[in-house]
């Protein structure tokens, strides 16, 4: 059995199998620094070793799921003012995170509300089984800041979406609500917010009572689907993110989020 009880900016309960996860950086809306990354990278890891744990559910504490990465901490923590060594460092740590996910073979499922940006989109999207608030706010939101969607959205919003359909969020940032999500055959449920936690919980306990070899062997048949979609693509999004955190438009972003604007983008 795993010790889950040294993580800065998470709180783990267990409850018999069932192991619940809260994000738990509510000040910042659980946006993730490069130490809460690698703490989420570690949790994975072990979950997956851990035959005590039958189902793990994932939620954020206060208003949001995962407001994205917080880039000031994510700057300081990776290369401070070296833009390739933080580029190198984030890189290898979105893949160690993305094959951490997919080594677990229980089921994951992640219940949100308020805002699942960027990464937070990400990481609830490559759960099994997502439950959001009606009014729960997803979006892959890297190109409104000049950037390519590096850190996995090109993986899964085209699985979960009809292609054309995750072609158009992904090249616009556009915002769904959870309601929007549910209908679109993106997540699983849409419930009201404060039915979310009841909800979310209901269904881990479920697959927490299914046959656990039909179960998890049927996830991992799944999940191939997956990691050839992360074989073919992560490395090559990766590397344009990576180029595009160099650009002008990229600081421009920056500039006009601070001064409360609208960017003006001139493709350099």
């Amino acid at each position: 059995m795993q010790d889950y009880s040294g993580y800065e900016h998470m709180l783990v309960e267990r409850e018999d199998g069932l192991l619940t996860v809260t994000l738990n950086r509510p000040k910042s809306l659980n946006a993730v620094s490069y130490r809460f990354h690698l703490e989420i990278e570690d949790l994975f890891a072990r979950v997956a070793v851990d035959p005590s744990v039958t189902t793990v559910l994932i939620t954020g504490a206060g208003r949001a799921f995962c407001a994205g990465a917080d880039m000031k901490e994510l700057d300081e923590e990776t290369g401070g003012d070296d833009p390739i060594a933080r580029t190198e460092r984030w890189q290898a740590a979105t893949r160690r995170l993305a094959w951490n996910m997919l080594d677990i073979e229980q089921p994951i499922v992640t219940a949100v509300q308020g805002y699942a940006l960027g990464f937070g989109s990400t990481l609830a999207l490559f759960s099994d089984v997502v439950v959001a608030a009606e009014d729960a706010i997803f979006a892959d939101n890297h190109v409104t800041a000049g950037l390519v969607a590096g850190d996995g959205g090109t993986v899964i919003w085209p699985m979960v979406l009809p292609f054309g359909i995750a072609k158009y969020y992904l090249l616009t940032g556009e915002r769904i609500d959870g309601a929007e999500a549910a209908r679109l055959g993106m997540i699983y449920r849409a419930v009201p917010a404060d039915k979310l936690l009841d909800e979310a919980r209901a269904v881990a306990i479920r697959l927490a009572k299914g046959a656990p070899i039909a179960v998890r062997g049927t996830k991992r048949a799944m999940n191939k689907l997956l990691r050839e979609r992360l074989e073919l693509c992560l490395d090559m999004a990766l590397t344009l993110e990576g180029q595009s955190t160099l650009t002008a438009d990229h600081q421009e972003a920056a500039r006009a989020f601070v001064e409360k604007r609208e960017p003006v983008f001139r493709g350099r």
